[in-house]
């Protein structure tokens, strides 16, 4: 890759990645309209249920508006705008503190919940049959393993992936599934953080990992003691 472009490419990556998000929608009415422009008299381009996530870009520029992506139930990208007061960003809840992190733990401590992160080096040699390409006009990709799409690696080779994630909520202990990370690669456990709902019970554990065009963005929800969902996303 041009060194010239790597390097606008890192820039572009770090700027967008200072203020976009994670962010849950909040309405009364069950649902937020997604417009096409930031504007109320803008044409409705999708609607996104209340209580979903979606990865949010804060911009001084929109005023009292936010541009979001997210990805509906049939997996398809949905990009817009919506006004800020139908969105809370995770980030507004209560901060977990980050008492220690190295390339291979971090781990987040309060008075009511623990959280901690393993990962390791990957061995792709024992690990090599379970990856799958896909074929494009001229080259070849490596896109999914084990059945899922791959992330962090923009085609080449994984250095490092997680072992485990594990929470202790109020006495409760919750271990995130083997399947919801086991395509998640080039972790960066510096980038971790979580986040706590105390009202509603409900813990956020994000990370931004990888970096450049193999960066990613991912939420884990846990929610009353039991494991919920993720979501991943491209932060660019």
């Amino acid at each position: 890759m041009n060194h010239k472009y790597l390097l606008t490419l890192l820039f572009l990556t770090a700027s967008q990645l200072a203020n976009a998000q994670f962010a849950k929608i909040i309405d009364k009415d069950g649902y937020v309209n997604v417009r096409k422009q930031a504007t109320v008299n803008s044409a409705i381009v999708s609607k996104i249920a209340a209580d979903e996530i979606v990865y949010a870009f804060p911009d001084q520029k929109l005023g009292d508006w936010v541009s979001l992506d997210y990805t509906n139930s049939q997996n398809k990208s949905v990009t817009g705008y919506v006004h800020n007061t139908r969105i809370k960003f995770i980030e507004s809840y209560k901060h977990i503190p980050n008492i220690s992190f190295d390339e291979s733990k971090a781990t987040f401590r309060s008075k009511d919940v623990t959280v901690e992160m393993r990962s390791d080096k990957f061995d792709y040699e024992k690990n090599k049959s379970y990856f799958l390409s896909t074929k494009y006009e001229g080259y070849t990709i490596v896109d999914m393993f084990k059945g899922q799409k791959l992330w962090g690696t923009d085609g080449g080779i994984p250095s490092s992936h997680y072992i485990s994630i594990k929470a202790k909520i109020k006495g409760r202990t919750v271990l995130v599934p083997e399947k919801e990370i086991e395509n998640l690669f080039n972790i960066n456990n510096e980038f971790a953080a979580c986040y706590y709902d105390d009202l509603n019970d409900i813990l956020y554990i994000t990370s931004v990992n990888s970096d450049g065009a193999g960066g990613y963005a991912v939420l884990f929800t846990i929610e009353k003691g039991k494991y919920k969902a993720r979501v991943v996303t491209m932060p660019f």
